[in-house]
């Protein structure tokens, strides 16, 4: 489209134009939530559409201007040997690439978002470096939602077409022609350059911070709900090179220790074994095992509190179980009413399961910080001789696992390589197609390999990766597992099913007796029920030790546990008697609080027994009974009865974010000789 040749026509272009990418964008948000609309309709209620549009407008008023600040010079240059068909044709095609891009990273995230909890950030590109199936995927999943392929080149289109052109060969360098032009050009360009500073930034007074993520959830009523307001290109540019760790100097270093500390220095009691005998260790970490799909938890015949609080949907109906073998298993378990995951994804998961660290800001995998002295299970039992070994059924190099592994302690690595060179395997043939080897063939593999590569006592971790999207089952099982309303659901029931397997396997092992096993997963994922998409339904994932000899304790037990207590409790068990350090507690500690702490969003979550604080880094945002109302619509943060609580739960949580940011900026993931000089003054 064209408009009339005047001094005003760049100008004018330039406004129309970015109205139209205003529009789209606004699209794409209204796409995305649809796609999403299981989790964002939970809270749907509780939210202002003046301030999600406030919110929304804020955020890609950021992101547009970032993105055409190249245009908008060249629109605005003053200079009338310019002003030639070529020139415009040229910011035609650069308007339309650069905003094709950002309205299509929009619509992707719209499905990729679904499995991380957010919009994606540039740990993107680094997390999924090595993988060389994504071609594969990508192209499975324009097929499974083609509706957006159709959306997005109608948005194509669109840019295209109502793309606003000056007539530039009817600008004729007449003097006063050229003097107007020049004058209002000018004025245009130096009003756009300081307009465009102030929206990059996300404001327009000068003490105004530069917006990040986490000013979205000023907008939202929860979290998860942060990525209606967000946009992804936004989120990608305000994490390129960012250094996610910092001193937030929340408090005196010297108070941090007097509140929480990671040192664990056992005591003569500590020392002294749980069970008989020495013990090996094995944890096993399920891809996507949300809790909700696990009858035991659901289904269990408890008691329900009786509050004046206590909404009419504070105890819903069982859930449907998907894990027949798991739900069996845990009854001869050892779980807890409460049990978190501590991130989103699967890169979070092996960092908080297997060497105490929790996720915050972003995957500790991918930040400089690895880089630091760690100490693990793997570590710390190594030093009592222990083999150790991590299998995961991917490529070798797939998600940094390997490296990851390696830094933790573990002294061998058995991936997809070492699965297709091993006899009595199916090599390659048994792979999915997509991630991995199938969780049924690789977890034979594990118990096989377990026998025949380690000597006892031996401490094992492993990664399971078929209950993944895109969510498929060997052909063999097609018409055995039904699943449910949604698509993970008969992946889940088939890697339920390879578990037994496992243990059927694993129970005529001649090291089974003497095995502790822990079994958690990563993180959750699709969610059918609405206590499920809160703040720590997101979270809630199982937990469970099974001790095959019996000796330890079984059941629901009261309390809360997460994925970062696992290393400390499982030192406990085996009556581990030297220093180390890890984020999470010992389960078994009586003194202990209970508590678990999590992050999405530029959000940080401290649930303490029955209750959960928000806290967005500068205050909190929310404070919730999530037992007696699970789906999280009495906000207690003004309740004066609750001023003590929320005070000391956000103390707490100051001292836990302030000392992992310090000592990930400082390399003190490991025991130094003044950890233990400040525990005993």
């Amino acid at each position: 489209m064209k408009i009339k040749s005047s001094p005003y026509s760049n100008v004018v272009a330039v406004l129309l134009n970015l109205v139209l990418v205003y529009v789209l964008y606004m699209v794409t948000r209204v796409a995305f939530v649809l796609e999403n609309w299981n989790l964002f309709s939970v809270d749907w209620d509780q939210l202002s559409m003046g301030e999600l549009l406030a919110g929304s407008l804020r955020f890609d008023t950021s992101a547009i201007i970032y993105t055409n600040c190249l245009w908008i010079v060249l629109m605005l240059l003053p200079l009338h040997l310019k002003e030639r068909p070529w020139w415009h044709i040229l910011c035609h095609w650069v308007f339309v690439v650069v905003n094709s891009l950002g309205l299509c990273l929009n619509l992707v995230d719209s499905v990729y978002s679904q499995f991380t909890g957010r919009r994606t950030t540039a740990t993107f590109f680094s997390e999924f470096s090595n993988e060389g199936n994504l071609a594969g995927i990508f192209f499975t999943e324009l097929l499974n939602h083609w509706y957006l392929v159709l959306l997005g080149l109608a948005l194509i289109a669109a840019l295209w077409f109502l793309y606003v052109k000056p007539k530039a060969s009817d600008l004729k360098p007449q003097t006063s022609n050229l003097k107007a032009y020049c004058l209002v050009n000018s004025l245009a360009l130096l009003v756009a350059i300081p307009f465009s500073v102030f929206a990059m930034r996300g404001g327009f007074t000068r003490d105004t911070r530069p917006i990040t993520i986490s000013n979205a959830n000023q907008y939202v009523h929860s979290p998860q709900q942060a990525s209606i307001v967000l946009n992804t290109p936004f989120s990608l540019i305000r994490t390129i090179g960012k250094r996610p760790f910092k001193d937030p100097h929340y408090m005196p270093e010297e108070q941090l220790a007097a509140i929480y500390s990671p040192v664990h220095i056992p005591s003569a009691a500590d020392t002294v074994p749980l069970l008989s005998g020495q013990r090996n260790v094995v944890v096993l970490i399920l891809e996507s095992f949300s809790r909700e799909y696990i009858g035991f938890y659901n289904n269990s015949d408890l008691t329900p509190p009786t509050s004046d609080l206590q909404p009419p949907t504070s105890y819903l109906p069982p859930h449907t179980s998907y894990t027949p073998f798991l739900d069996s298993l845990l009854a001869h378990s050892l779980t807890f009413q409460h049990t978190f995951a501590n991130g989103r994804k699967s890169i979070d998961a092996m960092p908080s399961s297997l060497t105490s660290v929790p996720f915050f800001v972003e995957p500790f995998i991918l930040t400089p910080s690895s880089l630091n002295e760690l100490s693990g299970l793997a570590d710390c039992l190594g030093r009592r001789g222990y083999s150790s070994a991590f299998f995961h059924g991917a490529p070798n190099s797939s998600m940094g696992f390997q490296a990851f592994a390696r830094s933790a302690g573990f002294q061998h690595y058995l991936g997809l390589s070492e699965y297709c060179d091993a006899p009595r395997t199916g090599g390659r043939n048994d792979f999915d197609g997509h991630w991995a080897i199938w969780d049924e063939e690789f977890l034979q593999f594990t118990a096989n390999a377990i026998t025949e590569q380690l000597a006892e006592p031996f401490m094992v971790g492993f990664f399971s990766a078929s209950s993944h999207h895109p969510f498929r089952i060997p052909e063999r099982y097609e018409q055995v597992y039904t699943g449910g309303p949604l698509p993970i659901h008969r992946t889940i029931q088939y890697s339920d099913n390879a578990l037994r397997r496992f243990f059927q396997t694993a129970s005529r092992q001649p090291w089974f007796q003497n095995t502790l096993f822990v079994l958690t997963a990563d993180h959750t994922n699709q969610l059918q029920y609405p206590e499920s998409q809160t703040s720590t339904g997101l979270f809630s994932i199982p937990i469970a030790i099974y001790d095959p000899s019996g000796q330890l304790p079984t059941g629901l037990l009261p309390g809360v546990m997460q994925q970062i207590d696992i290393m400390p409790t499982v030192l406990r068990i085996l009556g581990y008697n030297e220093p180390y350090a890890a984020f999470g507690k010992d389960m078994f500690n009586p003194d202990e609080t209970p508590w678990a702490v999590n992050y999405s969003n530029d959000v940080y979550q401290y649930i303490e027994g029955d209750y959960t604080l928000l806290f967005d880094g500068q205050q909190p945002t929310a404070l919730y009974n999530y037992v007696l109302d699970p789906l999280q619509h009495s906000n207690l943060l003004a309740d004066p009865a609750q001023a003590e609580r929320r005070d000391r739960m956000l103390r707490r949580l100051k001292a836990i974010v302030q000392t992992y940011m310090l000592r990930m900026t400082t390399d003190h993931l490991v025991i130094r000789p003044s950890d233990l000089e400040q525990q005993q003054q």
